[in-house]
């Protein structure tokens, strides 16, 4: 019985050495592949800096996400002001016209846009004299002393004869002035305003159609410029080369008595 038993422990002692054979090489191949994955010290180790991790309500500090609030846009109002606001002028609109409808067989007529008239400056020549009196447009004249009195002679419209004619205008002048005498004007006369007398020269140089144009308002001037005028009679014949029958001639002048002279 004892040799029995002996042999059965013998037989058993066996297996169980090679089953513990293989476990020790399992256990060591799953070692070495857990030392493979993890290379670094694990949690909870000595240097591994264990955290501790634990429940709480709230993180006091982080801002949380809040939902998004869509804000209700507000229509803007006038408030009054100090002073009142100004008022917006409408632009004016072009007034709309009616056409007129053609009747069947008429052509429609063309509408032509209105003619603007333009101001247009007067100038006057460098011989002008303008009147201190008023009276007519002033005219190139030709400038002489008659006596006591200062005046002047144009001929023809704008004194193109005067310009062309000098010395015509230059025999009408001395044979006026030598018959303008101050012996005709009343002595207590010292001063008079303009007068303007108009007459035309025939081509026989016959005076004729002599008129007062603008009065001096002292009739003792007037008839003594009148005289003259009228004395002068007949003048010389107009030039050969004038294609005019009759020369209009305008005369003014300005009565001033010398000094010391009756």
């Amino acid at each position: 019985m004892a040799v029995a038993t002996l042999n059965s422990n013998e037989s058993l002692t066996k297996p169980l050495l090679v089953s513990a054979g293989g476990h020790a090489l399992v256990l060591v191949f799953l070692l070495a592949s857990f030392h493979q994955h993890f290379r670094g010290e694990p949690w909870g180790g000595p240097g591994g800096g264990a955290i501790q991790v634990s429940v709480v309500r709230n993180l006091p500090g982080v801002p949380l996400p809040r939902p998004p609030v869509v804000a209700e846009g507000r229509v803007a109002t006038e408030t009054p002001g100090l002073h009142p606001s100004q008022e917006k002028k409408a632009e004016p609109q072009p007034e709309e016209r009616a056409q007129e409808i053609p009747r069947f067989g008429e052509e429609p007529r063309k509408q032509t846009a209105p003619t603007r008239k333009e101001d247009r400056p007067t100038f006057l020549s460098p011989g002008a004299i303008p009147s201190s009196g008023g009276g007519p447009v002033a005219l190139p004249y030709s400038s002489f002393q008659m006596g006591g009195a200062e005046g002047g002679m144009s001929f023809g419209s704008g004194g193109a004869f005067g310009s062309r004619y000098p010395w015509y205008v230059e025999s009408v002048r001395r044979r006026i002035s030598s018959n303008w005498l101050l012996s005709t004007v009343d002595p207590y006369v010292k001063w008079a305003p303009r007068a303007v007398i108009t007459f035309e020269i025939l081509r026989n140089g016959t005076i004729v159609n002599t008129q007062v144009l603008q009065s001096s308002g002292v009739a003792s001037v007037d008839r003594s410029a009148l005289r003259a005028i009228h004395d002068s009679s007949p003048l010389e014949r107009l030039p050969s080369d004038y294609t005019g029958e009759v020369v209009a001639v305008e005369f003014w002048f300005d009565f001033r008595r010398p000094e010391g002279k009756p």
